[in-house]
């Protein structure tokens, strides 16, 4: 058998282990045992447990290390490998994961990437990851939602300023502790505490805060909502067409193959007819 045959039988078979569930499923245990690793560190802990969890962490960082270099090895486009950035993501993860705890400049450091080794959970469900791109996707048109939110609660910031710096100099002193204020209305934080205090010297407060609240609460963040839900919704169906795209290429494949073995079954068997059949 030639060699590009080799490598390319190898490279199927490495393949279908990276995508068997056996493996994914090992490389998920590992990294929920890495995110309990992670948390039993924050406790005080014996001398010897302490060590346990040492040697299980070199154990865990060596895992992924060579799960990534397995995953790379796997990857028939090596350069798009690193196109993809939840691939980038686990390596920088990994690598960092390999800075030693004991030096001193980069324990911080080193500690920070392994409690993001928990994120790599993301990377490995695909369902996770579906949601994380949707979410990234929706984020241009929630600015817009945010910057409309923002002008919302600054005018309001400001009215409530003017009027309500004598009830309470410390929630209404300036427009900034305002919008701090209003934060708090708007995530329903002892609300009524602020609209009943405003209300003993102006009574008709309590119509500044329910327009804010029904703003705020009932329609930006349905807006918000409602983008995530329509960009979660568009990357679905675009999955969906996708996959159909690769069933239906999968298909034609399977049946252009088919077509060529009734050809060579055909021209087979007239090569072993007579002569004057043929003719």
């Amino acid at each position: 058998m030639p060699p590009a045959s080799l490598s390319s039988s190898g490279s199927s078979v490495l393949r279908r282990i990276e995508s068997s569930r056996l493996f994914q499923g090992a490389v998920i245990a590992i990294i929920i045992l890495s995110a309990l690793t992670i948390g039993a560190k924050t406790y005080e802990l014996s001398p010897w447990v302490e060590r346990t969890l040492g040697i299980l962490d070199t154990a865990i960082t060596v895992f992924f290390l060579l799960e990534i270099l397995f995953r790379f090895v796997a990857c028939p486009d090596k350069r798009r490998f690193f196109l993809d950035g939840w691939n980038i993501f686990d390596t920088i993860v990994v690598i960092g994961s390999l800075i030693p705890l004991d030096n001193s400049e980069a324990v911080l450091l080193g500690r920070l990437l392994r409690v993001f080794r928990v994120l790599r959970l993301v990377s490995v469900l695909p369902e996770l990851r579906f949601l994380i791109n949707s979410l990234l996707k929706a984020i241009p048109r929630m600015g817009y939602i945010a910057l409309l939110m923002f002008i919302i609660f600054y005018i309001y910031a400001a009215i409530g300023s003017m009027f309500f710096a004598g009830v309470d100099e410390y929630l209404w002193g300036d427009v900034a502790v305002s919008m701090l204020t209003l934060f708090r209305v708007a995530t329903f934080e002892d609300w009524t505490d602020v609209m009943y205090a405003t209300m003993e010297l102006h009574p008709l407060s309590w119509i500044y805060y329910l327009t804010f609240i029904f703003l705020t609460a009932f329609i930006f963040l349905n807006m918000m909502v409602g983008a995530i839900l329509e960009v979660m919704s568009s990357e679905q169906n675009a999955r969906e067409v996708q996959q159909a795209h690769d069933e239906r290429d999968r298909i034609v494949h399977q049946l252009d193959a088919v077509q060529e073995q009734l050809r060579a079954l055909t021209l087979a068997v007239q090569a072993q007819q007579p002569p004057d059949r043929r003719a």
